[in-house]
């Protein structure tokens, strides 16, 4: 039984449409995946490879190439914390954020919470300066944020992240 489901692969068909060869259309189906899965899983890589002619490799290099994709060893948590480490953000308290939801979590970046609920990473910028220090979560970014705020936000997140049984 195929792991991606009908209006999945109707979807990554779409995208091929929208390029001049079928291969263009790697990275939109990997976004599209890992949104369904939290992760790229093993077997969907396989099947995106049939459905886009590709060789299983190729889409593994594509998906370890970026670091905003996860394979099914390392799969998001419902909410996706970037907390932005630009120069802006820095100098007004980024990275003393950034250290506190560590602790706050008990996770380093590029984790995820035990219960599932929040992966917290970094962000070398996320072009909203006039947030700094700010954090992006999901689409949606936040700031200008202090430890406080920023853990009040990701309480409210990982109490959310819990009631929605991640």
């Amino acid at each position: 039984m195929p792991l991606l489901s009908e209006d999945l692969r109707q979807a990554i068909e779409d995208y091929t449409r929208r390029y001049a060869t079928r291969q263009a259309a790697l990275l939109p189906a990997l976004h599209l995946i890992q949104e369904r899965f939290r992760c790229v899983p093993r077997e969907a890589i396989e099947e995106l490879a049939d459905l886009l002619d590709l060789h299983p490799a190729q889409v593994h290099d594509t998906l370890s190439f970026y670091g905003f994709f996860r394979d099914a060893g390392n799969p998001l948590g419902r909410f996706r914390v970037w907390v932005c480490r630009s120069l802006p953000c820095m100098l007004r308290g980024g990275e003393e954020i950034l250290d506190d939801l560590c602790h706050y979590l008990n996770i380093q970046p590029g984790q995820t919470t035990a219960d599932g609920a929040i992966t917290l990473e970094f962000a070398e910028c996320l072009g909203a300066c006039e947030l700094a220090p700010c954090l992006l979560v999901n689409d949606e970014c936040h700031g200008p944020l202090t430890q406080e705020s920023a853990r009040q936000l990701v309480a409210q997140l990982r109490r959310a992240g819990v009631q929605h049984g991640v």
